[in-house]
């Protein structure tokens, strides 16, 4: 989901004001657009006229910089080149001490890398930890008790959470395209933002689950989702 950004610039022979304003809509793909418009009061000299030029030009340059930088996200995208492995040794063991700053804006002391890690039926070392930003593609989490875990814009695209409980969990923003969620456990655990692009939901539970509606939408447009799972949802 994309949200379209209008913003606009004043400008007059006293000064320059900036006006942004932003609307979100539910639309795909939506161009970032940028207006200046000015305001005068017709009595300009060709000096005047050329010095409101130079100044109106720059203005819109520096609003489009900032209208592109704040339309651009930080989470991965699908497609978009991974660093490469860590080659610490131990960086498995990384998750279970997980994050200490910014869980909710996924901004790390140090980068989480557990691809590939295997954290089958780990029920203790999981338990509430930050895991904000980590990448967790070919993990196996199978099992895991995950209860209170914060994955705040993690990449998940293609991990295993076979029966996981997310119980009271924060997944704002995670991106779990083709990961195998059958028979996880969502119960009071909140799925804002996150992508579940032909993820595996078979035998999900969904228990007084935060989500937002558009994400609802998507979600409910995944075909592996049992009745069950749908009735518990609202899927239509």
């Amino acid at each position: 989901m994309a949200a379209s950004l209008s913003s606009s610039i004043l400008l007059s022979r006293n000064g320059v004001s900036l006006q942004f304003s932003q609307t979100k809509r539910p639309q795909f793909h939506s161009p970032t657009r940028v207006f200046c418009s000015a305001s005068r009061d017709g009595h300009e000299t060709k000096e005047d006229l050329s010095q409101w030029k130079q100044v109106k030009n720059v203005a819109c340059g520096v609003l489009a910089v900032w209208a592109l930088s704040t339309a651009a996200s930080p989470v991965i995208a699908a497609g978009q080149r991974l660093p490469p492995l860590s080659t610490d040794p131990k960086r498995c063991e990384v998750a279970f001490v997980g994050n200490t700053i910014g869980q909710a804006n996924g901004v790390y002391d140090k980068a989480i890398d557990l691809r590939f890690c295997d954290y089958t039926n780990e029920k203790s070392n999981l338990k509430g930890k930050s895991l904000a930003a980590a990448l967790m593609s070919g993990a196996k989490f199978d099992g895991a008790d995950m209860t209170e875990v914060v994955m705040s814009k993690a990449y998940a695209a293609g991990a295993s959470f076979k029966g996981t409980n997310f119980s009271n969990a924060v997944l704002d923003r995670v991106n779990f395209e083709k990961a195998n969620l059958q028979g996880a456990l969502f119960i009071n655990t909140v799925l804002s933002g996150s992508t579940f692009n032909e993820a595996n939901l078979d035998g999900v539970f969904f228990e007084d689950t935060i989500i937002g509606y558009i994400d609802l939408q998507k979600i409910c447009r995944n075909t592996t989702i049992n009745e069950e799972g749908r009735a518990t949802l609202g899927c239509r």
